[in-house]
């Protein structure tokens, strides 16, 4: 009786073994071995000893390296992390010691000081990777609604980076978010934002609808609250922001107003990233409208001013080179709003020590639970508009924003 198909198969894989270092004479002998055994053909017989895999090599398995950071470590991270929205980590590794002695001093982090010094030394690479199962969760995308304003374009010069220092603090970009629902049809709320560009300060303010006296008065309340002098207005080409009302007012005030190129809208590419990241990520893309959402936005923005500024890392551009296809982007070390405003010689030292004391007496982790609480009262006035517990949430706003405003600059 024959051999069967896997005997065959294993006489192979043995002669197989000595073919391939076997002389010219010996391979003729175990080729002749092989077709008596098997009864193959010498060419099959051949192709079969040529064709048979080689045997792979064992490898020693791979001593498994023990974690450097233990749970209590990694949990604490996760922590902080969601106390900050939820930074990359390479926003986040250069500011982890400070966040963390904040959060020890208001009672929010009970940690050893070991935790506290594996906490302090983690990489950027390190937290992403620690990280990043909680990070796969999140994402919307909006629709713009500006409408393009002629009146007074001709006064108003276009932005040239000669017309800016955009290294000193106060030369700003300004923007309207809308908040619409994808019903562009009847008034609905708008949000301000105003964005320094050398530090990154960013506020925020709601208003009814697009009108310019209220566009102006949100951007006077929001020049009067920032920490330093604004000496710069870039606008895009929206109606909302050029007409006399605004013109005039940075003639009064002593204000540089430019506005971006028609049809260029990464010239206001700050502003724009503010938006998605601070008001979009925030409060989402649900129609408000009416005085009582108007007010819970203002009271989270009046909270999301603090967080923002002083708790939330930005990193900046610092070069951007191209190769072929590839682009090479340069960040500098991330730093808070704040961290940069400290740094510049240029801002007023009463302001600075104005700034710290506010920073001292700031709790980040109650900041967001008091961020998340607010928004959530916004959802159900959006989904649910009777519900009588919103009377309490609005008072508490109203506490909020008088309780969250930062002393105004020295004049």
């Amino acid at each position: 009786m024959g051999l069967t198909m896997s005997e065959r198969e294993a006489v192979t894989r043995q002669l197989a073994r000595r073919y391939r270092s076997a002389s010219k004479t010996d391979k003729a002998r175990i080729l002749d071995e092989l077709c008596v055994l098997t009864g193959w053909h010498r060419d099959h017989a051949r192709k079969a000893l040529r064709t048979t895999p080689r045997p792979k090599p064992s490898v020693p398995q791979r001593k498994t390296r023990e974690p450097v950071y233990s749970p209590e470590v990694i949990t604490a991270l996760r922590k902080v992390w969601a106390i900050l929205d939820a930074p990359c980590g390479k926003r986040l590794a250069p500011f982890l010691p400070d966040i963390v002695d904040r959060l020890l001093a208001c009672g929010e982090l009970s940690i050893s000081d070991e935790i506290r010094y594996q906490l302090a030394r983690m990489s950027a690479a390190t937290i992403d990777r620690r990280l990043a199962p909680d990070r796969a969760r999140w994402q919307p995308h909006g629709r713009a609604r500006t409408k393009p304003g002629s009146l007074l374009k001709s006064q108003i010069p276009i932005r040239t980076w000669a017309d800016w220092d955009e290294d000193h603090p106060g030369f700003v970009e300004i923007d309207l978010v809308s908040h619409d629902g994808g019903n562009a049809t009847g008034e609905h709320a708008w949000t301000l934002t105003v964005t320094d560009i050398a530090t990154g300060w960013t506020e925020n303010r709601a208003v009814r609808n697009k009108a310019e006296v209220w566009v102006l008065a949100a951007l006077d309340q929001i020049v009067a609250g920032f920490p330093f002098p604004v000496l710069g207005i870039d606008s895009d080409n929206g109606s909302e922001f050029i007409n006399a009302h605004l013109l005039t007012y940075c003639r009064d005030h002593e204000i540089t107003f430019t506005r971006a190129r028609p049809g260029h809208k990464n010239d206001g590419a700050h502003v724009e990233q503010k938006n998605w990241s601070v008001v979009r990520q925030t409060v989402g893309y649900h129609r408000h409208t009416g005085e009582t959402q108007l007010d819970l936005l203002n009271g989270v923005y009046a909270l999301l001013r603090d967080q923002i500024n002083f708790f939330t890392p930005q990193q900046k551009l610092i070069s951007k080179t191209r190769h072929g296809a590839t682009v090479h982007k340069k960040h500098d070390t991330a730093q808070t709003p704040y961290q940069r405003t400290l740094t510049h010689t240029t801002v007023d030292i009463v302001d600075t020590d104005a700034l710290r004391e506010h920073y001292q007496r700031l709790n980040p982790a109650a900041l967001r639970r008091e961020i998340v609480a607010l928004c959530d009262a916004l959802a159900h006035e959006v989904l649910a508009p009777d519900l009588t517990h919103l009377a309490t949430a609005l008072a508490h706003a109203g506490i909020l924003r008088e309780a969250t405003t930062t002393p105004k600059r020295a004049s």
